[in-house]
């Protein structure tokens, strides 16, 4: 019995070193900050749509959910906010598409401030907004090409 313990002490000492010396991961260590678009909102806020990675902006949500322009994002963003969260820091915007007949409804999730909720990302410049997090059509997997 005092050998199993003393080997699980052995091993806990070499392994504490090593969590603690675990480099933590850099903010923006890899998502693009270029502005895709922009748009103004009724209220006045600037919201950009960042180029990102595959965790948030154009890249997460252009290939994935099939918006293709910028058509569809700046129309939701021309309005006011539909849901508001975390001291008007989340941000959404629903919007619908008609086409002949046919109707899509959409939603355009924002990060409104500096820094992402989890804090891994922050915007570029003094005044800058992460900007655009995903957009995609309600009730599926990817949005009808006519959408764009």
């Amino acid at each position: 019995m005092f050998t199993r313990v003393r080997r699980a002490a052995a091993v806990l000492a070499a392994v504490v070193p090593l969590l603690a010396a675990a480099p933590a991961a850099a903010p923006n260590a890899s998502w693009d900050t270029k502005e895709k678009c922009v748009q103004k909102d009724w209220d006045g806020r600037r919201v950009p749509t960042r180029m990102g990675n595959s965790v948030l902006g154009w890249r997460h949500l252009s290939a994935p959910h099939n918006i293709t322009t910028c058509r569809l994002i700046n129309a939701a963003l021309n309005g006011k906010p539909d849901k508001k969260s975390d001291k008007n820091r989340n941000l959404e915007y629903w919007g619908s598409a008609i086409n002949r007949g046919r109707q899509v409804n959409f939603v355009v999730k924002i990060r409104y401030a500096k820094t992402t909720d989890d804090g891994k990302y922050t915007a570029p410049g003094a005044k800058g907004k992460v900007g655009v997090i995903t957009a995609y059509c309600k009730g599926m997997r990817k949005c009808p090409s006519w959408v764009n």
